[in-house]
């Protein structure tokens, strides 16, 4: 009986540990739906054509821009650690009897150093009809981790770079208008991808139009060192130390004589 009880305080003990941890979804109110949730705001209007110039804007904001047919149009926005960001892009195509054929577009992503990062998922490329009236591109980027090794190409926190272009074109449709839509949203990844490092300040090229912009921003983006790694971590540390306690005087008392005769 006595051990039960040993057992029984422990397990309440961890549960009690572990229930900050999670949110407090009996006292917390489901939220009504917000007619504006999901609604991205106006962003810039316009677009760079190289890294140097590339126009900044934030996540959640919808950059735009007015452009022809064949040009590199390049944005940048900033990446927080443990943010997992899809970047998608629309382009308007011109009147399908002004076009001669189909084209296809791209979108890239590149890192503050300028580093090509790779898709999750997503269409990263599409082929547009000569009937269609607009063409859709995504991608999705890997967790941005808070520090790696040197030689490691993971996606680290600062700049990103998004570059929107046509990889394939009849000829006589170069110079043609279109018009571009670009949004960049980031869903939490979680503690699973937090490491213990971080960089001193968020990676971006020295002398870049955004740099500056960039700063400024890191103030209120840019993560510190906490993470929910360090609850799960700490309570499995109070549940091991319980669980030995409990098993320590399980074995104890089975070794002990349930009953000692007394003595003549």
């Amino acid at each position: 009986m006595r051990t039960r009880r040993l057992m029984t305080a422990a397990l309440l003990a961890g549960a009690a540990l572990l229930a900050p941890a999670a949110p407090a979804l009996a006292d917390t109110p489901t939220p009504s739906p917000d007619p504006d949730a999901g609604v991205t705001t106006q962003g810039p209007t316009e677009a760079g054509t190289t890294f140097r110039t590339a126009t900044a804007f934030e996540q959640g904001q919808r950059a735009t821009a007015e452009a022809s047919a064949g040009d590199y149009l390049y944005w940048v926005f900033p990446a927080d650690a443990g943010q997992r960001t899809t970047v998608s892009a629309t382009v308007k195509l011109p009147e399908s009897a002004a076009r001669h054929g189909a084209s296809t577009w791209q979108v890239d992503v590149y890192d503050g150093l300028r580093r090509r990062q790779p898709c999750m998922y997503g269409m990263q490329t599409r082929t547009a009809a000569t009937d269609a009236a607009s063409v859709e591109l995504s991608c999705t980027l890997r967790p941005v981790r808070a520090w790696a090794d040197t030689w490691a190409n993971e996606p680290l926190p600062g700049s990103y770079y998004v570059r929107l272009t046509v990889t394939r074109l009849p000829e006589q449709d170069h110079g043609q208008p279109i018009s571009a839509e670009i949004r960049a949203e980031s869903a939490d990844a979680g503690g699973a991808y937090a490491v213990d490092g971080a960089l001193a300040a968020p990676l971006g090229p020295a002398g870049s139009a955004a740099r500056e912009e960039e700063r400024a921003l890191a103030k209120d983006w840019s993560a510190g060192w906490w993470s929910d790694r360090w609850i799960w971590t700490a309570a499995g540390g109070v549940l091991g130390a319980l669980a030995g306690v409990a098993g320590y005087t399980l074995t104890r008392g089975r070794g002990r004589p349930s009953h000692v005769p007394p003595t003549v």
